[in-house]
């Protein structure tokens, strides 16, 4: 099989994550009916969300990791399957249960955005790389927020089981496609998948998702939630023991060490807390009735309308990301959209008057949406060797799964906490919570300009001869010449990580 068709392994890719992406908001919107079509309760349609957000944030490093392994075209189809079963499952659900099940085996599609990420850097050139890895980041930016575009039609015309059956198609098809059309791993990481540190990263995920999602029902300072927390923690901390002393780590922590990797994983939990937090309450925010003094009494088509300008800066500016990057360090422009995004954020919250000005923040927020998902991605791709790929990417999306979480949790905690004598939230919890958000955003950018400061000092520091020209020095944030710094990178982390690549990996067993 020919090894040269880069265009058409983009599309199989972009379709693969577009419809999985899709899914993250796509129920939201028809939570109440689903609620009312099963007689469940509040809390327990809630879990439809729960449940999928844990199932993808622990199968996103684990199967990217068993990609890296054994070859990633063969995890993404079993990827896509599950996604269509999970699908089929939670369509035809007759209690709220099996939906919630269904929901879990769609959770494993979560996989999907490391291994496209790991598939690109295998299949395409060097010189199309940052385009290919922006417009793949861009695509899964867009589908979280279209599903909440999309939801209300189509659940009109096809109820909401139909929602669950939509994916169907396009994941099976795309299953289909990847067989025939992408070409396996060329390379393979070494050694296999520690149980011990497998089942540690499940553990602390879901304890700390799990409070996290479900805090505002429970209480913040329930015994659960509080409980939950602390079994995070340690948790967490065995995890990095046990991957620290292990032959062949899940997770490498000296390759988290890194700079390139630790600020973007870092920024990654800032912009999904910020991104969720705008997300989930900005249609909530512009229907609210002008009968309380700051609402726009906005329909749910109208909300989706001004919520248009995010979907269309974002998909925009996350294609150009990479052909940006020549003029445009990455990390330079993670700090320029974080800006944006802070400025758009800090715009709902004091200047939310009309609809021109909250269409305006939307579209802002979608220009340093765009540029820094693409972005945040391509540093953490080219910042590791190959075979690392899958599960350097996965748990950078995986960070920002938490940041959503943590977003959400706070955004729900300010707006539900200022309520206004007719029942409805006060101005001030929305002003507060976008407040927040765009702090959160600038805090990616703060992060970005630290590590960049960091890695100049390295790199000047070890010998006289070896240290960076005044030239280069110049800046903290290099304007010019990207690619060459992402390949100074590279080229240091492969000969301190010293990668050899196997062609028969194992698992290990104990």
């Amino acid at each position: 099989m020919s090894r040269s068709r880069p265009g058409l392994t983009f599309a199989i890719l972009a379709l693969s994550v577009g419809s999985f992406a899709t899914l993250q908001s796509l129920v939201v919107p028809v939570l109440p009916v689903i609620q009312a079509d099963l007689h469940t309760t509040t809390a327990g349609v809630t879990w439809t969300m729960t449940a999928w957000l844990i199932a993808a944030a622990v199968a996103t490093p684990l199967l990217g990791r068993v990609g890296d392994l054994v070859g990633k075209r063969r995890i993404l189809v079993l990827a896509l399957l599950a996604v269509a079963l999970g699908s089929v499952v939670a369509a035809v659900a007759p209690t709220i249960g099996v939906v919630i099940a269904g929901r879990v085996i769609q959770g494993l599609g979560g996989a999907m955005f490391p291994l496209a990420f790991g598939i690109i850097r295998d299949e395409f050139p060097a010189h199309r790389l940052p385009s290919a890895i922006g417009a793949i980041a861009s695509i899964i930016a867009i589908g979280s927020g279209l599903g909440t575009v999309l939801a209300g039609p189509l659940a009109d015309a096809l109820s909401w089981r139909g929602l669950f059956l939509l994916p169907v198609a396009l994941t099976v098809t795309a299953a289909v496609l990847a067989l025939i059309a992408i070409p396996e791993s060329p390379t393979r990481a070494t050694g296999g998948v520690n149980p011990w540190a497998a089942v540690l990263l499940s553990g602390w995920l879901i304890a700390l998702l799990l409070p996290l999602s479900t805090g505002a029902q429970w209480g913040w300072g329930s015994p659960q939630v509080v409980g939950l927390f602390v079994v995070a923690a340690v948790l967490l901390a065995a995890w990095v023991l046990v991957e620290l002393r292990s032959r062949h780590p899940l997770v490498d922590m000296r390759l988290m060490r890194e700079p390139g990797v630790w600020s973007m994983n870092a920024a990654a939990v800032f912009i999904g807390a910020s991104m969720f937090a705008v997300f989930a309450y900005f249609p909530r925010f512009v229907q609210t009735p002008a009968s309380t003094g700051y609402g726009l009494g906005a329909s749910v088509a109208e909300s989706g309308m001004l919520m248009l300008p995010m979907l269309v800066t974002m998909a925009v500016t996350g294609f150009l990301s990479g052909p940006l990057a020549r003029w445009v360090g990455f990390r330079a422009q993670i700090v320029v959209s974080a800006v944006l995004m802070g400025a758009a954020s800090l715009s709902l919250a004091f200047l939310h008057g009309s609809l021109f000005a909250v269409a305006a923040a939307s579209g802002v927020f979608g220009i340093g949406l765009g540029l820094i998902y693409a972005a945040i991605t391509s540093v953490v791709v080219q910042s590791v060797p190959a075979t690392q790929t899958g599960i350097a990417s996965g748990m950078n999306a995986n960070l920002r799964t938490v940041g959503s979480a943590v977003g959400a949790a706070v955004m729900t905690a300010l707006v539900t906490g200022a309520i206004a004598p007719d029942g409805l939230p006060a101005e001030s919890g929305y002003t507060e919570g976008f407040a927040t958000a765009g702090v959160l955003a600038i805090a990616a950018g703060a992060v970005t300009v630290v590590a960049a400061v960091l890695m100049r000092a390295r790199r000047a520091d070890p010998a006289p001869e070896a240290a960076a020209p005044p030239a280069a020095m110049a800046a903290a944030i290099p304007l010019i010449d990207p690619a060459a710094e992402e390949a100074a990178d590279m080229a240091r982390l492969a000969a301190k990580l010293d990668p050899t690549p196997t062609p028969q990996p194992t698992l290990e067993v104990a």
